[in-house]
């Protein structure tokens, strides 16, 4: 036998701490065929910074879709299927890096994917640029070992075959065809090099994490033996691995054969059902000659065709896979929503998932019994859900099991005739869904039985689309794309249906009205800005308040929302107005001539638009301004105390009633904004950051200028009569 190693590498992401499905970070990898041995080289390394700590990466695998994992603990919707994904821990201590190594053997082919996240999110919000966060990184490497030239065990065909040593097994395939009901596998003539008793083990399948459904036979002596599987994977190559558990020295001759049961499967005709479907999509054309005839002839098979039916072991029904967009498709049914399901035999419905792309989403399948059209009384409608092939016999095995995987079962009954089944990040391959009808004991006609199901099959990529407290956000990696679930105001779960913490409709609303209605404390500072003529300043903070109030008005996380515009539009005019607010009034404050304020004004709000276009939630977005005017101050009080002999401002009244009542609130304003606030204190620390900010401008405005009056608004706003002389020129013409 030849082996062939191959290397499979990704770039490694940065990890994030953990709080919806996006914080993971995803490898997706793809096996190739007749590989007996695959190696994970998992890398995991962290900054070398003080900040750095000990950390825990959890690392998840699964075959043929992103894994289904649940670090938080929550709640996942109802009638959702989950089962635990494969993982492991790596431990970043002492060491800065950790190299670990996964090994799979007989790995199955296709599609894996690894993702990894570090812990649970601690919740703080963290102004980028006040501090330096831990880099921890990942990276996934594949090694895989593949067999070139692996023997093929042909149906019905005896192969001969000798197992050098224990050290070498024997690896093999076989290929299972379409409406394979059962596989027999047997060993027989077992023969030793030393005369013993021969003793050997057999594996078929492949392993598939989180979950491995390999078949081991074990044989000793000379007696033949045999394992019978029922459906096995259909349209797939199996692999199966003999190895020996003599003695070192001796080698093994072995004879397999592989047998299999076939399925003769009956159906409507597919192709009257295809142009019945198309003549009603597209219409008729007027003159066409069996145009009208077509839907009477496929009526008039109907009964040919269900008596055909009874006498095969399933019965196909067509659908049709409609595309609607991405990790969206649509199944339709050819003969309608319903299908008659009877108890002789099972009816089977193709759901193809095998293109690559539909393991991002969710399948939702939905059964609705027709309660008038079941004959017989407490009859129960069973179906199943399965990859790679269908389970064709429901009445004895209920628990939706084939060869090598598990399926999900439903049931529907006259006391309940719904059921919805989701499946959450469906593997890549062809799903089946078989529907038979279940008789009670001891009631008679159980062949002429019948019931009408209405199924409803369709992949979205977020079920109910989050609901009302979470958002649907599309991920990719390189060019694979999933969907996952970012939640708010409390609510958790992979769909946003865990309410455990859920903030309820009050505090929803307390939190709109705080952040809101706590800017109208800007009210005090335009105020002030009006009575003492900074009428440009007055116009800023106007604009501030009113941008700030209707952004965090549709912010909301929650049912209190409002947006007057686009939302990216509101959040840009708020960083602007606050940003732009704090450079005029420290300009303000620093009493330079006019033209030159105006002139700092405009250059600097044009600078500032700049800056958080580039960067909109860069900490320097707001110290740059603050310090570059600072210095503009400081520099323009020096002037002034310098050129007045005394310190400027000279009044000691100004200091301890107004400039250090200011700066206190300031001071507290920034720290509150930079080291208090987190997810759940957000919406009061954020409102005491406003009404901080506000009053530290109304104490911090200058008085106005000396030799300008107060606002006489007597004289500026009459509203009684006025006796005024109109003079008139008259002009003469001089002939």
């Amino acid at each position: 036998s030849l082996y062939v190693s191959e290397y499979f590498s990704q770039s490694a992401q940065k990890l994030s701490f953990y709080s919806w499905y996006g914080n993971a970070k995803l490898f997706h990898f793809h096996v190739p065929e007749d590989t007996v041995l695959l190696r994970w080289l998992l890398q995991a390394s962290r900054g070398k910074g003080p900040e750095c700590t000990s950390m825990e990466i959890t690392v998840h695998f699964r075959h043929g879709a992103p894994p289904v994992i649940n670090p938080l603990g929550t709640r996942f919707p109802a009638n959702a299927t989950v089962r635990p994904s494969y993982n492991i821990s790596i431990t970043l201590s002492s060491a800065v890096q950790n190299t670990t190594f996964v090994n799979v053997t007989t790995p199955s082919a296709g599609d894996w994917f690894i993702a990894a996240h570090l812990p649970e999110a601690a919740g703080r919000i963290e102004v980028k640029g006040f501090s330096t966060p831990c880099p921890y990184m990942f990276q996934a490497d594949m090694f895989v070992l593949r067999l070139t030239d692996m023997p093929v065990l042909e149906p019905g065909v005896p192969m001969p075959h000798t197992i050098v040593s224990p050290a070498k097994p024997l690896h093999v395939k076989v290929f299972v065809p379409k409406h394979a009901a059962g596989m027999r596998f047997e060993l027989r003539s077992c023969v030793t090099s030393e005369k013993k008793a021969c003793a050997v083990r057999v594996v078929l399948g492949s392993i598939t994490l989180p979950q491995s459904f390999q078949r081991i036979l074990t044989c000793t002596g000379s007696v033949n033996c045999s394992l019978a599987l029922d459906s096995p994977p259909w349209e797939k190559w199996l692999q199966i691995m003999v190895e020996s558990l003599g003695t070192a020295n001796a080698s093994v001759s072995v004879e397999m054969l592989a047998s299999f049961t076939v399925c003769r499967p009956g159906s409507a005709s597919s192709f009257l059902n295809f142009i019945s479907l198309n003549q009603s999509q597209t219409g008729a054309r007027p003159g066409t000659p069996g145009a009208a005839g077509s839907s009477a002839q496929s009526a008039g098979e109907a009964p040919h065709n269900t008596s055909g039916q009874r006498s095969s072991c399933l019965q196909n029904q067509p659908v049709v896979r409609e595309d609607l967009d991405v990790v969206s498709v649509r199944y339709r049914l050819l003969n309608g929503p319903s299908v008659p399901v009877n108890a002789l035999s099972p009816t089977l419905l193709l759901l193809n998932l095998n293109t690559g792309m539909d393991s991002g989403g969710s399948l939702v399948v939905s059964l609705l019994l027709n309660k008038t059209s079941v004959s017989l009384t407490n009859a129960t409608v069973a179906a199943c859900v399965n990859a790679a092939s269908p389970v064709l016999s429901l009445n004895a095995t209920r628990n939706c099991s084939t060869a090598f995987s598990q399926g999900y079962p439903l049931s529907v009954s006259t006391s309940s005739a719904e059921a919805t089944l989701i499946v959450l990040y469906p593997q890549t391959d062809d799903w089946f869904l078989s529907l038979q009808l279940l008789c009670p004991k001891g009631q008679g006609e159980r062949n002429a039985a019948e019931a009408k199901v209405a199924v409803f099959a369709y992949l979205t990529p977020c079920f109910n689309d989050c609901g009302p407290y979470g958002q649907c956000s599309l991920l990719r990696r390189h060019g694979y794309l999933y969907a996952g679930c970012s939640c708010k105001a409390g609510w958790g779960g992979w769909s946003c249906t865990d309410d455990t913490k859920a903030q309820s409709i009050g505090a929803q609303n307390l939190a709109t009205l705080l952040l809101t209605l706590s800017n109208l404390m800007f009210l005090p500072a335009i105020a002030v800005a009006v009575y003492r003529y900074y009428l440009v300043e007055a116009s800023v903070y106007t604009y501030t308040m009113f941008f700030s109030t209707f952004y965090h008005a549709c912010d909301q996380p929650g049912v209190a929302v409002m947006c007057i515009m686009d939302y990216d539009t509101l959040q840009y005019c708020d960083f602007l107005g606050s940003v732009v607010s704090i450079w005029v009034t420290i300009l303000c404050m620093a009493r330079v001539k006019k033209i030159l304020k105006y002139v700092l004004f405009m250059l600097g709000t044009l600078l500032i638009a700049m800056s958080l276009q580039l960067d909109r939630r860069g900490v320097w977005n707001m110290m740059g301004p603050c310090l570059f005017a600072l210095v503009i101050m400081i520099a323009a009080w020096v002037h002034h105390g310098t050129k007045r002999r005394h310190c400027y401002p000279s009044s000691w009244k100004r200091w301890v009633f107004y400039l250090l009542p200011g700066i206190t609130l300031a001071f507290i304003a920034v720290s509150v904004y930079a080291f208090m606030e987190t997810n759940e204190n957000y919406y009061y620390t954020h409102s005491i950051w406003h009404v901080l900010v506000a009053c530290s401008v109304a104490f911090l405005l200058p008085p106005r200028d000396k030799h300008k009056k107060p606002w006489a608004w007597s004289q500026k706003l009459t509203c009684r009569y006025q006796i005024c002389q109109n003079d008139r020129e008259e002009l003469y013409a001089v002939t």
